[in-house]
C-alpha cells in the first residue's frame, strides 16, 4: 500500500484503538513501522474496554467473553494476556422461573414436566413447530417455526422486542435464521474450541499489545482530518462507515445500548455472571454481575442492568440494523471505501456488520502491512 517516495512522518495511522486498530497497531509496529494510534475516547480497548470498580473488573460496554475456534487467532492473543477457563453458561429468567440458555435439554425439561430424553423434547418441539405451514412472514413466525410458541414466547419475544424495539411480528424473519436446539444436559453457550476472559481484564491486554505504540486519547480524527491524513502512507479506519464520508449517501441506522451500574455490598447477588430478562415486565434485557467472569471474591459485587435503545446522536453505536434500506446504503458506502486510496477499513462499525470479538482480530491478521 505504502508509496516509498512518500515523506510522511508514520507509516500508518490507526483510527480507533479498539481490537481491530490494536492488532494491525501491534502488526505493524513490529515489522518495523512507525504508528500513531488515536481515539476519541478517553481510553483504549474500545467496546472491550474494562475498569476497575471494587477490586472487580467491570465490563464497561457490556459483557463480553472470548471465544474462537480459530487456531491462529487464539495463539496471537495469547501472547498479550492469560486467558482463565470462565464458561459461559448465562441463564433466562421468565414469569419467576429460571431456564437455562442456549436452549438446551436443561431447558426443556425445566419446561415440559415429562420430558427426560432428546425424543421427548423434540416431540414438544416438532409439534408446536407445525402451527406455522407457510413461509415465515416476521421474526415471530420465524422463530414458531423453528423452537415452537412455547419457548418462543417464554425466551424469545420479550427479549427481542426488548432488542429492537418493535413487536415481534414486526421485524423482518430473517434476522433470526436459526436458533440452536441443544439436545444435551449441556450449559455451554459456545461451541468454540477456546474460551475465556483475560486474567486482569481486556484493557491490560489491550495495553499490552500497543507497547510501545504512540497513542493519543481525547484525539477525533474528524476535527483535523486534513491534517491527519498529510502525516501518514496509510490509514486504519475503525469509525462508523458513513461518517467518514461525511453521511453523504444519508445516515446508516443503529441500536444502542444505555448502562447502570451499581455496587452493592454483598459477596454474590445472582449466582451467574449473566441473567438474562425476557419477559416484558422490566425494561432491561440483562443483568451482568462482573466479578463471575474472574471468580472473583470479597464483600462487594458489581452489577450492571443493560437497556437496549433507539440510537440518538452522540450515544455509542452497538447492532446494526439489517433491513433491505440500511443494507444497500451500507453496500453504496463499502464501494466507495474500496475507491479510497491507502485506506483500510475494518471492525463492526467501518464495516457496518456484527463482529464476535476473534473475527475482528482474524480481519485484522489477515490484512496486508507489508
Amino acid at each position: 500500500m505504502q508509496n516509498s517516495g512518500d515523506k510522511k512522518q508514520y507509516d500508518y495511522l490507526i483510527v480507533g484503538a479498539g481490537l481491530f486498530g490494536a492488532t494491525i497497531a501491534e502488526r505493524a509496529h513490529r515489522a518495523g513501522k512507525s504508528v500513531l494510534v488515536i481515539d476519541k475516547r478517553n481510553h483504549i480497548a474500545g467496546n472491550v474496554y474494562t475498569e476497575v470498580q471494587a477490586d472487580i473488573n467491570v465490563h464497561k460496554y457490556g459483557a463480553h467473553i472470548f471465544h474462537t475456534s480459530y487456531e491462529d487467532v487464539w495463539e496471537y492473543i495469547n501472547q498479550f494476556t492469560k486467558f482463565n477457563n470462565f464458561i459461559n453458561s448465562p441463564v433466562a429468567l421468565f414469569d419467576g422461573k429460571i431456564y437455562n440458555m442456549p436452549f438446551n435439554m436443561n431447558t426443556f425439561a425445566k419446561i415440559w414436566d415429562d420430558v427426560i430424553t432428546p425424543e421427548d423434547a423434540m416431540k414438544h418441539i416438532e409439534a408446536e413447530r407445525q402451527e406455522i405451514n407457510h413461509t415465515p412472514t416476521n421474526l415471530e413466525e420465524q422463530a414458531i417455526s423453528l423452537v415452537g410458541r412455547t419457548i418462543y414466547e417464554k425466551l424469545i419475544k420479550g427479549y427481542t422486542e426488548k432488542q429492537w424495539g418493535r413487536p415481534c411480528n414486526e421485524l423482518p424473519a430473517f434476522i433470526i435464521k436459526r436458533l440452536p436446539v441443544r439436545l444435551t444436559y449441556d450449559n455451554n453457550y459456545f461451541d468454540d474450541k477456546y474460551q475465556g476472559i483475560p486474567i486482569g481484564g481486556y484493557t491490560a491486554m489491550v495495553e499490552n499489545m500497543l507497547t510501545g505504540i504512540e497513542v493519543r486519547l481525547n484525539t477525533d480524527f474528524f476535527e483535523n482530518k486534513e491534517e491527519y491524513q498529510s502525516m501518514t502512507k496509510n490509514i486504519v479506519y475503525t469509525g462508523p462507515l458513513d461518517e467518514y464520508f461525511g453521511y453523504k449517501l444519508g445516515e446508516l441506522e443503529w441500536r444502542s445500548l444505555r448502562f447502570e451500574t451499581e455496587i452493592l455490598n454483598e459477596e454474590n447477588h445472582q449466582g451467574c455472571a449473566v441473567v438474562n430478562y425476557t419477559g416484558l415486565d422490566v425494561d432491561y434485557t440483562r443483568i451482568i454481575e462482573h466479578k463471575h467472569f474472574e471468580f472473583k471474591t470479597g464483600p462487594q459485587t458489581v452489577i450492571t442492568y443493560e437497556y437496549p435503545t433507539a440510537y440518538k446522536k452522540g450515544a455509542e453505536k452497538y447492532y446494526t440494523v439489517n433491513n433491505e434500506i440500511n443494507d444497500k446504503l451500507a453496500d453504496d458506502y463499502r464501494k466507495l471505501a474500496a475507491e479510497e486510496p491507502n485506506v483500510i477499513f475494518g471492525g463492526r462499525l467501518a464495516e457496518y456488520k456484527y463482529y464476535d470479538m476473534d473475527d475482528v482480530i482474524k480481519k485484522a491478521l489477515d490484512v496486508d502491512i507489508s
